[in-house]
């Protein structure tokens, strides 16, 4: 029989692509989606991928662990991914406690879906970079210290430990991917990438004139979701559970990646590209690098995709979609 994967998070750019991924893979993959307004159309990324009608969807919320163990039970997976979060850093500001009971409680949740109802199951938890904030060491790795700096953060960083918790705690088969930046054409558009892609697309076809930004002198490491989602698998594939920084060791500033977007538009970014105090955050995180030699090592995985590869690919994406639909 095929391997049964649950993904929450499903409708959002890692859980699309993982989806890809795992159907590739030979595995039946399930999902979990909570209840919109917008029903119809939170599948967009799935469609983009042509694999929305080979996933199936379930109802059920992270704030509610009644419809989570409905779920875990229906379905029984061999692999648990939890990617679902409130993960716009900039919005955790704006709404703290929705973040707080999302991305963090929301993970204990999960996890207790699991241990009650498939307790041999394998559990991923997405960690984020972000965890890292003030930095205080050159390259992050597994060992360095954390340094939240943001509602998210914060959030995520619960969701790191209870993971280790519950593995320490129930002997779950749990494991956390501190995944650095990653990004591509399915990225949302209030991400930086995202936004400077689809706006240098909306400038090169003469559907806006400038491209408004905060602090375009902070570095991020960048890679693609693509090479990311892999490393998730990959992690629930060893005998022995643990946590993993995932990243490219290369880091990068805002500024730079618009140059390679606006180049390869044949534009001239300082023509477009304006500075708005408006976008700078209540607390920066001005330098993001990781250091992925131990996921490297164990399990066997090197990122395939450059950035400016990437950045190419976002870009002509965003013409082709607003080519087709000025609104997209």
């Amino acid at each position: 029989m095929a391997r049964r994967a649950l993904v929450t998070g499903i409708t959002g750019q890692d859980g699309a692509y993982l989806s890809q991924f795992l159907l590739e893979k030979g595995y039946e993959v399930h999902g979990v989606i909570r209840r919109s307004s917008h029903r119809g159309v939170e599948d967009h990324r799935l469609r983009w991928l042509g694999v929305a009608d080979r996933v199936q969807l379930h109802d059920a919320d992270l704030a509610d662990v009644s419809s989570l163990l409905r779920t875990v039970n229906d379905v029984q997976p061999d692999e648990i991914y939890n990617l679902a979060a409130q993960s716009f850093v900039a919005s955790s500001w704006r709404q703290p406690i929705l973040t707080a009971n999302v991305t963090a409680v929301g993970v204990t949740n999960v996890l207790e879906a699991m241990r009650i109802g498939a307790p041999g199951a394998r559990f991923y938890q997405a960690s984020s970079s972000e965890m890292y904030g003030l930095i205080q060491e050159s390259m992050q790795s597994e060992k360095t210290p954390f340094y939240p700096r943001s509602p998210y953060a914060v959030a995520k960083l619960y969701g790191h430990w209870i993971t280790v918790n519950y593995r320490e705690s129930f002997g779950l088969h749990a494991s956390s991917g501190i995944l650095f930046n990653h990004e591509s054409p399915l990225r949302g558009v209030e991400f930086v990438t995202r936004k400077v892609t689809r706006t240098v697309a909306a400038i090169k076809l003469g559907q806006a004139s400038e491209l408004r930004l905060g602090n375009i002198d902070a570095k991020r490491d960048w890679g693609h979701a693509r090479d990311y989602v892999r490393a998730m698998w990959l992690m629930l594939q060893q005998d022995k559970p643990d946590d993993y920084v995932v990243a490219t060791g290369v880091t990068t500033t805002v500024r730079d990646m618009c140059k390679i977007a606006f180049a390869h538009a044949g534009l001239e970014m300082d023509r477009h590209l304006i500075i708005d105090p408006a976008f700078f955050r209540p607390a920066e995180v001005d330098v993001l690098l990781g250091d992925s030699t131990k996921a490297r090592a164990a399990l066997g995985w090197t990122p395939e995709i450059d950035l400016e590869t990437m950045i190419k690919e976002m870009v002509d994406a965003d013409l082709e979609r607003l080519r087709r639909d000025p609104l997209s």
